[in-house]
C-alpha cells in the first residue's frame, strides 16, 4: 500500500503523542503499510522534531541552486533559428551558458559547424550512412549550408556561380560518390 509522506507524517505524530517507542512504531509502521514505509532512523528524526516543539508535519523548507523550469524555452529559440549560437540564448534569457548547454543535452541537440541538429541525424558510429548528409541538404532552404560547401565550380579558366538547386544537384552526386568507410 502507497502511503504519503505527510499521512505517515501524521502518523508519527500520533504515535509520539502516545509515547511509543521509534523502534516499535517503525515496526508497526512497516507491518501496517509494508516493507520500508519509514525506518527506525527515520522515526527517530521526526519524533527529535516533535520533542523540539515543531510539531507542524510538512518538511523544512529546502535551500539550494534554483532550478531553471522551462527547458522547452532553448528548444523554441533553435527552431525558430537553427543557427543561434548558445551565447545569444544565454543573452535572451539570462541564464549561465553551462545551463544551457546542459538543456540543449537534454534535448538532444548537437551543434555541427553552423547549425543545430536533432541528434537522431547523427550517427553515433562511422557505418557508412550519408543520411545526416542528407537530410542537411534539405534541412534549411532560407541559408543553406551548402553555401558554403560548394559555392563555385572552377571549370578551367573561368569560374562558375551556381544556384540552389545546381548547389543540391552536385552535393546529392558527391553523397552518392561517398566511399562506404566500413
Amino acid at each position: 500500500m502507497k502511503v504519503n509522506k505527510e499521512k505517515i507524517h501524521y502518523i508519527l505524530q500520533f504515535f509520539f503523542d502516545k509515547g511509543e517507542n521509534a523502534s516499535q512504531v517503525a515496526e508497526i509502521g512497516n507491518h501496517a503499510y509494508g516493507a520500508d514505509t519509514a525506518t527506525a532512523i527515520y522515526v527517530q528524526f521526526w519524533f527529535r522534531r516533535f520533542r523540539s516543539g515543531i510539531l507542524g508535519v510538512n518538511d523544512a523548507p529546502r535551500t539550494g541552486r534554483p532550478v531553471f523550469k522551462n527547458v522547452d524555452k532553448t528548444t523554441e529559440i533553435i527552431e525558430v533559428d537553427q543557427h543561434v549560437s548558445s551565447r545569444r540564448i544565454v543573452e535572451e534569457l539570462k541564464i549561465d551558458h553551462k545551463t544551457v548547454l546542459n538543456h540543449l543535452r537534454k534535448t538532444v541537440f548537437k551543434k555541427k559547424p553552423d547549425v543545430w541538429v536533432p541528434d537522431e541525424l547523427i550517427p553515433q558510429k562511422h557505418d557508412g550512412s550519408n543520411f545526416h548528409l542528407l537530410s542537411l541538404t534539405n534541412r534549411n532552404k532560407i541559408d543553406s549550408f551548402l553555401k558554403h560547401m560548394v559555392p563555385v565550380i572552377r571549370n578551367g579558366s573561368h569560374t562558375a556561380r551556381l544556384c540552389e538547386s545546381d548547389r543540391d544537384q552536385i552535393a546529392v552526386k558527391q553523397l552518392k560518390r561517398w566511399p562506404n568507410q566500413d
